[in-house]
Parts: structure tokens; sequence; C-alpha cells
């Protein structure tokens, strides 16, 4: 693979000397109220050079590891299909060589063109679900690949038991039904259980961590397609997903559905920005 010419900070290593691929999903075609997600990973490139690349919070530095950004995948706007396909393969590409595909979205269906392909190389694999929504709904104005579907189409893959999800508020009857009938381990509405699921998984358990933006209170993240009142805090987000990432066997990552033109102010690019820092460096586990 070629470096990209606009890496995220930090983010420059060769791919040889790299544990960690970075790559972009821009595909918002399925979004059900606000488009703009296409734009998100671009975004987060542009503007990650208002950050610093040293952590506070975790006294680790990007400068201090090796991360590959191979840039944004060129996606067809007008098939879904194709556009899965196309992220199935780049994400194949980086696992069949032993390293860990972070995608930046685009809308959550992205997650799913990724997954495919995790699941493929680890059939037991758990998903880590951080969203303010289901995403379990079976179709979506008949449409099954949708980002309201994406995670049903994963659970159709992978069955029960193995799907957790945090922060959810939204969704229609039967999708919160779908999960309370024990199809998934639904934790709505705030992340006060992560700790506990975490502590209940298996250390060599591979795990796919999957993080929709709109888990963050819209006083928070307003740039996002489908903003549902009520979220978490940024620091609430940060502290979950740096336990989950050292403390599991994360085997593969994505952060979605950051629309930048929803947020004049850039505010939420920041947002988005600062997650993806610290994720990278959480799970290089130094």
């Amino acid at each position: 693979m070629k470096k990209n010419i606009e890496t995220f900070i930090g983010c420059d290593a060769t791919y040889d000397d790299s544990r960690i691929v970075i790559f972009g999903a821009p595909f918002d075609s399925t979004a059900s109220y606000r488009p703009g997600a296409r734009f998100g990973s671009a975004s987060i490139r542009h503007e990650s050079y208002g950050l610093e690349t040293y952590s506070p919070c975790l006294d680790r530095d990007l400068e201090d590891i090796q991360v590959f950004d191979s840039g944004d995948i060129e996606l067809p706007m007008g098939s879904s299909e194709m556009a899965l396909d196309a992220i199935s393969e780049h994400t194949a590409e980086i696992l069949s060589d032993e390293k860990l595909p972070f995608m930046l979205g685009g809308e959550h269906l992205v997650t799913l063109g990724a997954f495919r392909e995790v699941h493929r190389k680890h059939p037991d694999v758990h998903i880590i679900h951080l969203d303010a929504h289901t995403d379990l709904r079976d179709d979506y104005l008949g449409v099954n690949l949708s980002h309201a579907c994406v995670i049903r189409r994963c659970h159709d893959l992978m069955g029960d038991g193995k799907i957790h999800q945090f922060g959810i508020r939204s969704g229609e009857r039967a999708e919160w039904a779908f999960a309370r009938e024990g199809h998934t381990d639904l934790h709505p509405f705030t992340l006060d259980d992560v700790q506990r699921v975490v502590e209940s998984i298996t250390q060599d358990t591979p795990v796919y961590l999957t993080v929709d933006l709109d888990v963050l209170d819209p006083s928070v993240f307003p740039g996002t397609g489908t903003p549902e009142a009520g979220g978490v805090s940024f620091e609430e987000l940060r502290k979950a997903l740096v336990l989950v990432c050292e403390k599991l066997n994360v085997v593969g990552c994505d952060v979605t559905e950051l629309a930048p033109m929803l947020d004049a102010s850039g505010a939420s690019t920041a947002v988005a920005c600062k997650v993806v820092r610290e994720l990278l460096l959480a799970l290089n586990k130094l």
C-alpha cells in the first residue's frame, strides 16, 4: 500500500513497520436523515493537525508508535453492495498482513464491509458497539443494507450472545424487542456497564470495536446525521474506549458518522479527532 498524501497527525510510518492501518470509507448513500458523513474521514485527517500528538490522559505520544494511513477508498456512491465489497477487499488485505484495520467513516453501514472480513478471519469475534441507535432493523423502507440495519446484518453472521451494545437510546419498538429477547447484549442509555462486560470477556477473545459518534450527546457532538439527545460526555466515552482497547484483544476498529458540515463551529470534528487519537494510543498498549 502507498501512504496517503495527508495522513492523520503522527501516522506517517511505513506500511511494513506498522501494526495499525488507518483507512477511510467515505460513504453515506443510505443516510436516513441528514447526509454528509462521506466527508468525515477526510475532515478528521485535515483537522487532526489542530491536535498535539501527545495525550496527557494516557501519557503516550503518536510519535512513539507506528501507524500507517492508507487514505480513503474510492467508493461508488450508487451501490451499497459495491461499496461494501470494496471496503471488504481493503480490510482483507490489511488482515492478511496480520495488521489491525482502523476505519474512519462514513455512515455506519461501512462497518459491515470491514466486519465481514474480520469475522471471516476470527469466527469467534465479539462486537463492542457504542451508539445512540440500536441499528437492528431488518430493513429500512425495504432496504436491508442501511445504516439503520448494520448491527442486524452483523448479527446475521454471528448469531446470539456476541454483540454488546452501549449508550443506545433510540430505535423502533421491534428493535428493542429483538435485543431484549437475548439476540444482543443490550446496555441502554449509559456506558456504566462497559467495565463489567469487559471483565466477562476473556482476554484472548477477538473483539471488533465500532463507535458511532452519535453515542455522544448533541451538546458535545452536533455534527452527525441523526443526533439524539441524552447521550454521554466525551470523557465518559474516552474512558470506556481506553478500557476496551487496553483490556481486550481488539482486532478491528471503526469510528463513524461524523458529518462535518453539520457543525459549522468545527467542534464535532475536533471531538472526532481526539477520539481517534486516544483510540490509536490505547490500541498500542505501550
